[in-house]
């Protein structure tokens, strides 16, 4: 996949703060689907400092909950065979549930690494895997129930 899955969201469901390709405000986070595995990265700057050199948790949470719906409804497409190539698609996925491990201290300024593997589909319900990494230490893990959106 060489487009953002954030980026082929219909226009009308496209405005969250962490992922929403219509938030100018927003961190504009983008979920790339690569093989069986989701990546995303942000570089977070002085304003999400929590002691400082160290990101806050919030900050974290809202990355892995972004990138946990956006990994959610690429999964969905792959399995029932939707391009990602072409927008807009007909997936997106809200948050039901999402669980935060924080692992180590997520340095300031530096890339963090998002990852996310599929776990389940059942239905409209998705779970999925998620680290969080800042020079190849793992900060914190995440765990996702995405719900799939009923079409109108």
């Amino acid at each position: 996949m060489t487009k953002a899955i954030q980026d082929l969201y219909p226009e009308n469901l496209a405005h969250c703060y962490g992922c929403g390709k219509n938030n100018p405000n927003g961190y504009q986070l983008k979920t790339y689907l690569i093989g069986e595995e989701t990546t995303a990265e942000f570089t977070p700057d002085s304003k999400y400092t929590a002691l400082p050199g160290s990101v806050y948790g919030g900050l974290i949470a809202s990355l892995l909950d972004c990138h946990g719906t956006g990994s959610a409804a690429a999964f969905l497409c792959k399995q029932e065979g939707i391009s990602l190539e072409v927008s807009p698609i007909p997936v997106r996925c809200v948050t039901a549930s999402l669980k935060v491990d924080f692992k180590a201290a997520t340095p300031m300024g530096v890339p963090l690494l998002l990852k996310g593997k599929l776990r389940n589909i059942e239905g409209r319900k998705v779970w999925v895997d998620m680290t969080l990494s800042a020079n190849d230490v793992v900060c914190a893990t995440g765990e996702l129930l995405a719900i799939r959106l009923k079409e109108e």
